[in-house]
């Protein structure tokens, strides 16, 4: 048998998996993958995040408003994450974040919806889900400003950013997220920040359907795939995949405790 592995990051309602969720889950499991959160990206959308996570056993979910969007969609208030969060499998607040590589023009509105997501971190005790491109700066100034008014923990989606906001969130604790991007021939640097971070703070994703690894890459990702990114990442960290994937979900267990009750 595969070893059980978690795929903490993915995206299950975007129109690329239509109607072909109950093969995907299927192919999934073959491989060990037993669980996986799917990240709600626009809170316009959470009824049909949630409602995917109420049909299928193995689906986690979580919500938020994506930086990238934060400009586009109605500020997303510290009462209305609260009340998402109440569902049973709402897991975690996210993924908000700063994204300055596109929508660097809604700098101020980014900044504001992630303090609210924060803040709705540190009221329901869920761990936040951060996206950060080309704000490494500003990422890590605003996480550590706000841990420092009250502490929450959190996870940095996706992570491919620099040495200094990785050292800046496993300062404060947190984790980060280990995607295909990892797993990328051209990816060394990305590989080194998470050979000098704790194994204990390491997480796997797809964030499928985009960024499949080798030998998948150009294509369609989706949550199988994280087998292939924890291979790499068991290479990374000179572990055999069986020790790599046990540390990950004892990773992911201790920091979205809700999806363990």
């Amino acid at each position: 048998m595969e070893p059980m592995i978690t795929d903490s990051h993915c995206h299950l309602d975007f129109p690329q998996f239509e109607g072909g969720l109950p093969d995907l889950l299927s192919r999934a499991a073959d491989l060990g993958v037993h669980r996986m959160v799917t990240i709600c990206t626009k809170l316009r959308t959470a009824p049909a995040v949630r409602a995917l996570a109420e049909a299928h056993a193995p689906v986690f979910w979580a919500a938020g408003t994506h930086p990238m969007s934060a400009a586009e969609e109605p500020l997303a208030s510290v009462e209305d994450l609260v009340t998402l969060a109440q569902h049973p499998k709402m897991v975690g607040i996210g993924e908000t974040g700063l994204d300055y590589h596109y929508t660097a023009d809604s700098k101020p509105v980014q900044q504001e919806s992630l303090r609210i997501h924060i803040e709705a971190c540190r009221q329901t005790g869920l761990p936040l889900i951060i996206h950060s491109r080309d704000a490494d700066t500003d990422m890590a100034r605003i996480l550590t400003e706000e841990h420092r008014a009250g502490a929450y923990t959190c996870v940095m989606h996706c992570f491919s950013s620099g040495p200094a906001l990785a050292e800046a969130a496993l300062d404060l604790g947190f984790y980060l997220s280990m995607s295909g991007i990892a797993a990328f021939p051209r990816s060394q640097e990305v590989r080194d920040i998470f050979a000098r971070a704790p194994l204990d703070r390491i997480l796997v994703e797809t964030d499928s359907p985009y960024l499949a690894p080798p030998p998948h890459r150009g294509k369609r990702n989706e949550p199988a795939f994280v087998s292939h990114t924890a291979r790499k990442g068991a290479e990374v960290f000179g572990l055999d995949y069986a020790a790599f994937a046990a540390a990950t979900e004892a990773n992911f267990e201790r920091l979205f405790t809700k999806a363990v009750a």
